[in-house]
């Protein structure tokens, strides 16, 4: 655990409260009671407890992140799907799957993202799956039937959500927050490469995910190949999120904190560069939960709307 100032904690202050258009009923929430020891990590949550449903809700609430054990999808398919992702990233096959700026599936090359307002660019690589979009053949048929796994997964835990929140919080959300991502075509699984340290070239300060937010309502995120997955509380100190097998981390994204007006805090989190003695690939397959783009999140935002501006200001969109 890393303790950090200054910006990273000014960054976790802005999450709560920046909600764009909307009042900021979280900002009450998030002031009763408040202490080191009830905001200062994400909790465990077994899916197939009778309380699942209210702990997964209220760790969102407190930290923005929860880790979910004892959950309905099939982990032991991972490290098959890494193996397989390992041998396309090595491969010069990848630049057949180049992506496609208007519709954001395929390949994007090492060094295209970078955190919003950071002037460099991330140490990875990436490929975008949509139901809409390419995907290799060697990799199609597991990797769409995952999607499909993670998203049914991911619906579950929204109608927890909504229905663990008040009642003036779920009064706010357009439809309900399971319903907002049914069929969604903007569901996105993402699975990245982060090549070791030193073989590829970088800008002096880059590393491997600066400091963010994600775009979307929530992050699943099956356990990465390597850990350095790193999350900051609301007193500016980095904790290390568990890495291991079986386990799924959820986070809130801004969407979810712009629905909620700032119920549910998007938190910062990092992928740190590794020691020496493990400087080794990392790989992780986080899947976006996103809304339909219609769907209205806030006064004057729609899904798409600020989908569209958090692209430009991260570099996949110009």
């Amino acid at each position: 655990m890393t303790s950090v100032v200054g910006p990273a904690l000014i960054s976790v202050r802005r999450s709560v409260s920046d909600t764009r258009g909307s009042d900021n009923v979280g900002a009450r929430y998030h002031s009763r009671g408040q202490s080191r020891s009830s905001r200062a990590c994400h909790r465990k949550v077994d899916y197939r407890s009778d309380d699942a449903p209210s702990a997964l809700a209220k760790s969102l609430r407190d930290t923005g992140f929860v880790v979910v054990t004892n959950h309905p999808i099939d982990v032991s398919r991972i490290d098959g799907l890494y193996a397989k992702w390992r041998n396309f990233f090595a491969s010069e096959q990848k630049f057949d799957y180049l992506f496609d700026p208007s519709i954001q599936d395929g390949y994007f090359p090492f060094r295209t993202e970078n955190a919003k307002s950071s002037p460099t660019k991330d140490l990875k690589e990436f490929y975008h799956v949509y139901p809409h979009g390419r995907v290799p053949s060697t990799l199609a048929v597991e990797i769409r039937a995952f999607y499909t796994e993670m998203v049914t997964f991911g619906q579950t835990l929204l109608g927890w959500v909504a229905e663990n929140s008040p009642v003036e919080v779920r009064e706010r959300f357009s439809d309900p927050l399971d319903e907002m991502v049914h069929n969604s075509a903007r569901n996105l699984l993402r699975v990245l490469h982060y090549p070791p340290l030193g073989r590829v070239d970088a800008e002096p300060g880059a590393v491997r995910a600066a400091a963010h937010e994600d775009i979307n309502l929530i992050t699943l995120l099956v356990s990465g190949s390597t850990p350095h997955l790193q999350a900051l509380d609301a007193f500016g100190e980095w904790h290390d999120v568990p890495c291991d097998a079986g386990m799924i981390t959820v986070n809130c994204g801004d969407m979810l904190q712009m629905a909620s007006g700032g119920y549910f805090p998007s938190t910062t989190h990092r992928v740190v560069n590794p020691p020496r003695s493990q400087n080794v690939s990392r790989y992780s397959m986080p899947m976006f939960v996103q809304p339909r783009p219609n769907v209205r999140l806030g006064d004057g935002y729609t899904a798409e709307d600020y989908l569209q501006e958090r692209l430009k200001e991260i570099g996949l969109e110009t």
